[in-house]
């Protein structure tokens, strides 16, 4: 990655001229190109530190990094108030990194992480009582895109869904209730279809123990969600894990006798409590109550336990807005485990649905939720995506109906799927085949050149925001990055022929066409956005 190798140079440097080297080197790209394709503030950061003026240690750093060496990279390396280092790209380099996206193709920005860590991504998890609702849609779409992004940066990457099907929990026995024949919340049309296929009466079931009626019936909605799941969501998942499952394994116990060995719990109101304040917690917490129930909490680590027992490095759980006052109290958990281990956890945020400038309401009665299968059959599975993806997860969001449903290039997904049903017709139309690039045409207008330079520009980010997304989780950057190469591309189409009568200048452009094909197809691939050849 370029950064990379301008944060070594500019290292080389810092230390041939005499300065100590900061905590870190921060490099940025400039938005206007005057001031180069990329710049540090390094000397700012040192001026403080050597209480010299940054001009003069912007000036002995750029001494250091001696141009006709680093020509091979750079063009230009220039210093400017009130102490940037600017560098700018030679030609030489553009046409190395684009021949290298033609050499090793879906493979350009693969496995750039040096440690090779284990990680469970964990997302959705919605409980088995009913459909999945647009808010879980904001935590599947980003928890499949982040693991793709994890593994292409070169992570060990587990995707998970955990069921919260215990037959002691209330949820359950409240599921086991409907079959009993009694009235609730969770009795929707949904799962009056699910019970049907459940043989036997209401006298039938009552002769079986809510929870595990209850079980039965959330197996059914369980495997109903799942199919919706893996086929209209296109999400796939290593493991699905059952909590009655761990406690089948005993988990329980083992866990609580070691709580109880390691000091952490006590005995209170007929309760056992762990304590959880020495692990920075407000209060302890409960993990059984007086009626001998557990609580959700004492199940979550239970649930996290075994996973470190799996050998993760890294946990990550993306939960929904609901449980974000939760988050202390299983931080403080993690801390108690000791396993070694990390816990990241991403609280998404609430959606609404815009129709004509108003939130669409899908009944009158207020605080209805919708339902995911209605917004995917509505706008399509690439706009749901899309749309999803391009806003953080942590803030509140306005999915626009309107603007999903529409067939123009005012709609990005439709932008970004043109751009490459464009770069693949055009691949299509010519037998030219794509060989090693050895220089830019000379025969070039400046503007043509420049559309061509930018576009290749573009294209050698690739890499970069695959490792920044893999170390932010800010999967936001990968819808964002596809417009901006749709920007580049039409430009560049727009600026430059691609096939003609020039056989040089035609084998440059459609090289450039073909990597501009493979890093837009594989940022649509993170995303989960089908590559359309034709619209």
């Amino acid at each position: 990655m370029i950064k990379d190798k301008i944060r070594k140079n500019l290292e080389a440097a810092i230390k041939e001229a005499g300065f100590s080297l900061p905590k870190e080197i921060v490099i940025l790209q400039p938005q206007n190109e005057e001031f180069g394709d990329y710049s540090s503030s390094v000397a700012m950061v040192l001026a403080k530190i050597e209480k010299k003026n940054p001009m003069i240690v912007a000036e002995e750093i750029v001494k250091k990094l001696d141009i006709k060496k680093l020509s091979e990279d750079y063009k230009e390396i220039t210093f400017v108030k009130p102490g940037f280092i600017n560098f700018k790209l030679s030609e030489k380099y553009l046409i190395n990194e684009l021949n290298t996206i033609l050499e090793v193709k879906e493979k350009y920005g693969q496995g750039r992480i040096e440690k090779r860590n284990k990680i469970n991504v964990e997302f959705i998890s919605a409980n088995p009582t009913g459909k999945l609702h647009v808010g879980h849609g904001r935590g599947a779409f980003y928890g499949d895109v982040l693991s793709n992004v994890l593994k292409k940066a070169g992570f060990d990457v587990t995707r998970e869904f955990y069921i919260n099907d215990a037959k002691d929990s209330k949820q359950i026995k409240t599921l086991g209730e409907i079959l009993h024949g009694k009235e609730n919340p969770y009795k929707t049309d949904f799962v009056k279809k699910l019970i049907e296929e459940l043989s036997g009466s209401a006298e039938y079931w009552k002769t079986t123990q809510l929870g595990d009626a209850g079980f039965q019936l959330a197996e059914k909605i369980q495997l109903a969600n799942r199919k919706f799941i893996e086929k209209d969501l296109g999400i796939h998942y290593d493991v699905w894990m059952s909590e009655q499952g761990l406690y089948t394994l005993g988990a329980r116990e083992k866990l609580i006798k070691w709580l109880e060995t390691m000091g952490l719990t006590y005995k209170k109101d007929d309760a056992l409590w762990m304590k959880t304040t020495k692990f920075g917690d407000d209060k302890d917490r409960v993990l059984i109550r007086n009626t001998g129930e557990q609580t959700y909490f004492f199940s979550d680590i239970i649930y996290h336990w075994n996973k470190f027992d799996r050998g993760f490095d890294k946990l990550v759980d993306v939960w929904g807005a609901d449980h974000h006052g939760y988050m202390g109290r299983m931080q403080a958990a993690i801390k108690a485990m000791d396993r070694g281990g990390d816990l990241k956890i991403v609280i998404t945020q609430l959606v609404r649905l815009i129709s004509g400038g108003k939130e669409v309401k899908m009944s009158k009665r207020a605080g209805t939720v919708v339902n995911l299968d209605w917004l995917v059959s509505e706008v399509g599975l690439d706009a749901t995506r899309f749309f999803f993806l391009m806003k953080a997860v942590e803030t509140h969001m306005d999915f626009n109906l309107d603007l999903a449903k529409e067939q123009s290039k005012k709609n990005p997904v439709y932008y970004v799927q043109y751009a490459y049903a464009r770069l693949s017709s055009i691949l299509e139309k010519t037998e030219v085949k794509t060989e090693k690039i050895s220089v830019f045409s000379e025969t070039s207008a400046d503007e043509e050149r420049k559309a061509e330079f930018e576009l290749v520009k573009m294209l050698l980010k690739f890499p970069e925001v695959v490792f920044e997304v893999a170390k932010s989780y800010e999967v936001q950057r990968l819808p964002f990055f596809a417009i901006a190469i749709a920007d580049k591309f039409h430009n560049f189409y727009e600026k430059c022929r691609v096939l003609t009568e020039d056989e040089e200048l035609t084998k440059v452009r459609i090289g450039l066409v073909e990597a501009t094909r493979t890093v837009l197809g594989e940022t649509m691939n993170l995303m989960g956005i089908e590559k359309k050849t034709k619209m």
